[in-house]
């Protein structure tokens, strides 16, 4: 059976990422390996350092950066994370000095807020209600 082991978001600067995704969002550093001139990066939920890793991808591929910006500008996430209450991770992330670009916004069966993860990225939150 197929199962999701590692995902990656594109990010412009691997070091940046990595303090933006531990010290801000949360999530532990799992595996660092020099690769070339960049990095095998990977950071897991503290909740589950045996889950699914979350690669901090270098943006080498020319189409990398003029995707990512496209999302930017039109203001679609490039993944998301669940929490269990989207209003207190807001609170908790602005804290911390993240910026968001959507606050908690309650859309029916999903509470989502959207926020800017320093490196290029739009990154959404959310719970089910």
């Amino acid at each position: 059976m197929l199962r999701i082991n590692i995902t990656s978001v594109v990010v412009d600067d691997q070091a940046k990422a990595l303090a933006f995704y531990t010290e801000k969002l949360g999530f532990v550093k799992k595996t660092d390996v020099p690769a070339g001139e960049a990095r095998w990066l990977t950071v897991v939920s503290a909740a589950d350092p045996d889950g699914v890793e979350l690669l901090l991808e270098p943006e080498g591929h020319p189409a990398a950066r003029p995707f990512k910006e496209a999302l930017v500008a039109d203001g679609i996430p490039y993944t998301q994370f669940a929490v269990e209450d989207v209003h207190a991770e807001v609170e908790r992330l602005k804290g911390l000095g993240v910026r968001f670009v959507q606050e908690a916004t309650d859309l029916g069966p999903v509470v989502t807020a959207v926020l800017d993860d320093t490196c290029g990225n739009l990154i959404q939150i959310a719970a089910m209600k």
